[in-house]
């Protein structure tokens, strides 16, 4: 089938994506923050929304509009901007509302598994680095003068999604297990509080440091 990169480069990009599944970032803090506060499935709903991100990257990354945004550096400045807000905006949740972080259920609001969702869509789509790894990563698995190049980029971008599910799997039944553990905990409940806004500020300001361009 001539949407299926061979065998070699399948395995390959399988371990390329497993180590970036596996990569610290802003997708698996969220994902970790929502599974001790409100349970497993938010922290699936938060994964399900980052690899709906995951789609839409491959598809601009198969049509050229990642590259035009990568290329034109007031669009690349705008993003990183708009992502580093995003992030800021979510520590100045967990600092003041708790953000979705509470390990006791009294007096904060639960999200839905909607809006779990939809947060995880943001924090993806908003993230720079995701779109420079589908931008210059992503197509050195593909030949660019094969004519089935565009299918070969769609099928990575699934098999990228696939990889990643295990590892969200696994990252947010270990958060559900330290929920369980340090339960109505008003010390913890606070220190995570305080620790996932400085995680999200920190990757604020990696993401503005993220260059368009790489030697």
């Amino acid at each position: 089938m001539s949407f299926l990169p061979d065998t070699a480069t399948i395995l390959a990009f399988a371990l390329a994506a497993l180590v970036l599944a596996i990569t610290p970032g802003p997708d698996m803090a969220l994902q970790i923050s929502r599974a001790i506060n409100h349970g497993f499935w938010h922290g699936i709903a938060v994964g399900a929304g980052a690899m709906s991100g995951i789609v839409v990257h491959t598809t601009l990354a198969a049509v050229g509009i990642s590259v035009l945004i990568v290329a034109a550096p007031p669009a690349f400045l705008a993003l990183k901007i708009i992502g580093a807000a995003y992030l800021l905006w979510l520590a100045w949740q967990a600092i003041v509302h708790g953000g979705g972080l509470r390990l006791s259920a009294a007096g904060r609001e639960t999200p839905t598994l909607w809006q779990s969702y939809l947060t995880g869509v943001g924090i993806n789509l908003l993230n720079p680095k995701v779109v420079l790894f589908f931008v210059t990563f992503l197509p050195q698995f593909v030949d660019a003068h094969d004519p089935a190049a565009s299918q070969k980029l769609f099928f990575l971008g699934f098999e990228f999604i696939i990889v990643s599910i295990p590892p969200l799997v696994l990252t947010v039944t270990f958060a559900q297990l330290i929920a369980d553990a340090f339960r109505r905990t008003k010390w913890v409940e606070r220190l995570l509080n305080w620790g996932f806004a400085g995680v999200f500020t920190v990757f604020a300001a990696i993401i503005l440091t993220a260059q368009a361009r790489h030697a």
